[in-house]
């Protein structure tokens, strides 16, 4: 009998894993919706494009090296698969369940980047950053946060009390760094920027697909951070699960309100896109610790994120850092913020932990990218053509667009 109690408990945390880890590939759904919102129509396919192949991408390379390099002890199973069951005891899962869970993760930390460089990157050279990114640079701050081992043979993170609970730095912070660095040595989209320096607002052209988006990333961040409980099997567990799905529910909400009202005092208008990234920036607030917060609190972190997104966003476009999506923003700022209140709830975790931690994904990520991004840029340009970006991406880098019977020809 006990034996049976224990194949269930197994059974049913590995399916867990599973479910959350489907939930969280349907953000890459999230991504492209939201993506394909906040651009001009003229690059709708090209964005769409990068979202699908970098999901691909992400992937191959993660199951070829990416995992092996993360968690080295569980060697390299590409050609020779996984064997055996793992653990099985009331905490285990399948050991295939979790990589699939951590897969996802991999392509959402990439799909950061794709906002952040649209409109005026080559597609090839997005994409072949996109293999360095998920194949080895990704899997070594990885390595180094949840791998648990020593930053180049150096310092243990978990000696300074370094905690990230889903992800706000592991993944969105990293993801935004490599962004930044992509952006730094692209530079602005023509006309962004006037001859004095003024901001020039550059539309969307579907906010309903960016609406959409945003529910689709809301709705997966369950997965991506219910899953991080990583069992539900046992009546803690469980309850576990619970709290992270309540505190997430409720950082997001509080996130897109405190970006909406800013934006009202700020503009007098209610602006959507404020909102939307308000709520992501609540959700990235909360994901490095969901588990240990009281709802109001965790309403209340969601809601410093969303007023932080805001003018995170101002702050870069004065700077002429040009991210037409705010993942950077969202993801960076947000990320780094997520990070530092841990140790307000969670009293395993010490604010210099938290900033080493930061430092080390941060300036790993930002240093490996951008010195990819170089050689990328030396090889085979980074940039498209002038004329290319003023037809639009869709056709010079697809040969297609997204809404032809739309055009005049």
């Amino acid at each position: 009998m006990e034996t049976q109690v224990v194949e269930l408990q197994f059974a049913l945390n590995t399916f867990y894993l599973l479910v959350c880890g489907a939930l969280v590939m349907w953000m890459a759904a999230g991504f492209s919706m939201l993506e394909a919102g906040l651009v001009r129509s003229k690059n709708t396919t090209e964005i769409l494009t990068k979202n699908v192949a970098l999901f691909a991408i992400s992937c191959t390379m993660y199951l070829v090296c990416g995992y092996a390099i993360m968690y080295p002890e569980t060697g390299n199973f590409f050609l020779s698969g996984i064997t055996g069951l793992g653990e099985v005891d009331g905490e285990g899962y399948a050991p295939s369940a979790d990589f699939y869970f951590q897969v996802v993760f991999v392509a959402t930390a990439m799909s950061i980047v794709s906002g952040a460089v649209a409109e005026r990157m080559k597609l090839w050279s997005f994409l072949l950053f996109a293999v360095v990114m998920t194949g080895f640079i990704y899997p070594m701050e990885g390595r180094w946060t949840w791998g648990e081992e020593a930053v180049f043979g150096l310092y243990s993170l978990d000696d300074f009390g370094f905690s990230d609970f889903a992800g706000s730095g592991i993944v969105h912070m990293a993801g935004a760094a490599a962004a930044l660095a992509g952006v730094l040595l692209l530079g602005a989209r023509k006309g962004k920027y006037g001859p004095n320096g003024e901001v020039r607002a550059i539309p969307g052209a579907n906010l309903p697909l960016a609406t959409l988006g945003t529910f689709i990333l809301w709705m997966g961040w369950f997965g991506f951070n219910g899953g991080s409980v990583l069992a539900v099997a046992s009546a803690g567990d469980a309850n576990d699960v619970a709290i992270v799905f309540m505190n997430t529910n409720a950082a997001a909400a509080g996130g897109l309100i405190g970006a909406l009202l800013v934006g009202y005092l700020l503009f007098r208008k209610a602006d959507l896109t404020m909102a939307l990234n308000g709520a992501l920036a609540g959700l990235v607030a909360i994901t490095a610790g969901p588990d240990t917060p009281v709802p109001f609190v965790a309403t209340l972190i969601g809601m410093i994120g969303g007023v932080l997104v805001v003018f995170s966003i101002l702050t870069l476009d004065k700077l002429k850092i040009d991210d037409p999506v705010g993942a950077i923003s969202v993801h960076g700022t947000v990320g780094l913020f997520g990070l530092l209140v841990v140790p307000f709830t969670n009293g395993d975790a010490s604010f210099i932990g938290q900033i080493v931690g930061a430092l080390t994904i941060f300036g790993w990520t930002f240093l490996a990218s951008l010195a990819v991004w170089f050689v990328i840029k030396a090889l085979f340009g980074v940039r498209v053509a002038e004329d290319e970006e003023y037809e639009g991406l869709d056709i010079s880098e697809c040969g297609m667009e997204a809404y032809p019977e739309f055009t005049n020809k």
